[in-house]
C-alpha cells in the first residue's frame, strides 16, 4: 500500500511503521496515517511448513463444500502431532474415526444431494477453467434453489448446470449454453429449461448478455493483439448505441466484429476460424459482417 502512496505534501514514498501503526513520508517525516490496526498474524513464517505449523484456524468458510468446510477434517495421513507414525491400535482407531467422521458429514438425504451437487459444480468449473470467485456464485444460486424447494423432480446436473450458467451471466463472464454442455451430462434443452426454470424461481434479474463480454476470450483464442480487441470493442458500442445489436445473438456479432476488426489492424483471420473459435456458423459470421460493415459505414480493405 505504501508503494501506491505519496506524501501530500512533498510527494516523496511513504514508508509504514509496523511497530507504529502509522504512515510517514521517507523525505519530510510528515504522518500521513496512525493508529493503523493490523489485522495479520503476531506471528511470521519463512516457508509454506512453517506457516502451516503456526497457524491456529483452519481453511476460510466456502460455499463449495456442502458444509461450509465447518467441520472437523480427520488428516489421512496416520501420524501425531510431532510428525511420528502412530502404530498399532491407535491406527485403526483413527481409521475408525475418520470413518465414522465421513459418515457423520453426510448424514441426510439433502446434504447427500447437495455434496454430490457441490462436486459436480466445482468439476464443470474446473474443465472450464472458471474463477473461484464465480464457482461460489454459483454454488449460492444452488443453494437459494435448494431452500426454496427448486430441485425437487429435476435432475441435479441439469440444475447445477443451469445455476453455473447464471453465474457466468451475473459475474460478465458469460459463457455458451453450447460451452456448458459440452462439459455437463445433460443436453443443452434440458440445461435451457432448468436455466428458464431457476431464473423465475428465484426472480433473478438477468440483463441481457452483451457482445463486448466475448471479445477478449475470443479474442484470446484467435490470438489477436490487444490493438485488435480494442478495436472490435468499439466497433460493438457503436452498434449497441445505434440499435444494431437488437434480437442478434451476442456471440455471432462478437465473431463478426472481431472479424472486422483483424482486417483492419492486419491481423486478418479467416471466416471459418471465427466461426469455429465463437461456436457459430460461417454464414452468421459473413451476415453480421454485412451488417456491421455497411451500417456503421466501415472502409473495410479487399
Amino acid at each position: 500500500m505504501a508503494d501506491r502512496m505519496v506524501c501530500p505534501r512533498c510527494g516523496s514514498k511513504l514508508i509504514y511503521d509496523r511497530q507504529h501503526g502509522e504512515y510517514y513520508c521517507s523525505s519530510c517525516g510528515y504522518v500521513v496515517r496512525q493508529n493503523i490496526v493490523d489485522n495479520g498474524p503476531e506471528w511470521r513464517a519463512f516457508d509454506p511448513n512453517q506457516r502451516a505449523r503456526r497457524a491456529r484456524t483452519g481453511a476460510p468458510m466456502t460455499l463449495m463444500i456442502h458444509d461450509k468446510g465447518l467441520s472437523t477434517d480427520i488428516d489421512w495421513r496416520d501420524r501425531d502431532v510431532n510428525g511420528n507414525q502412530i502404530k498399532g491400535m491407535y491406527r485403526m482407531k483413527m481409521r475408525r474415526l475418520r470413518m465414522w467422521q465421513r459418515r457423520m458429514r453426510i448424514n441426510d438425504a439433502a446434504e447427500r444431494n447437495l455434496a454430490f451437487a457441490l462436486s459436480e459444480l466445482d468439476r464443470m468449473a474446473a474443465q472450464m477453467m472458471l474463477p473461484r470467485h464465480l464457482k461460489e456464485a454459483a454454488a449460492s444460486i444452488y443453494r437459494k434453489a435448494v431452500a426454496k424447494k427448486l430441485i425437487r423432480g429435476r435432475s441435479i446436473e441439469g440444475m447445477v448446470s443451469a445455476a453455473l450458467y447464471a453465474a457466468c451471466r451475473m459475474e460478465r463472464m458469460p459463457r455458451t449454453l453450447d460451452e456448458i454442455a459440452e462439459v455437463s451430462k445433460v443436453k443443452k434443452k434440458e440445461i435451457g429449461r432448468s436455466y428458464r426454470f431457476l431464473v423465475k424461481g428465484l426472480n433473478l434479474n438477468l440483463r441481457p448478455t452483451s457482445p463486448v463480454d466475448y471479445v477478449d476470450r475470443f479474442g484470446d483464442a484467435l490470438s489477436v493483439s490487444y490493438r485488435t480487441k480494442k478495436r472490435a470493442k468499439e466497433i460493438l458500442q457503436k452498434a449497441i448505441k445505434r440499435g444494431i445489436t437488437s434480437g442478434k445473438g451476442p456471440t455471432g456479432l462478437a465473431a463478426a466484429a472481431l472479424y472486422v476488426a483483424s482486417i483492419l489492424e492486419g491481423e486478418k483471420k479467416t471466416q471459418r476460424e471465427v466461426a469455429e473459435v465463437a461456436h457459430v456458423t460461417e454464414v452468421t459470421v459473413r451476415n453480421r459482417y454485412k451488417e456491421l460493415v455497411e451500417r456503421l459505414n466501415i472502409n473495410v480493405p479487399v
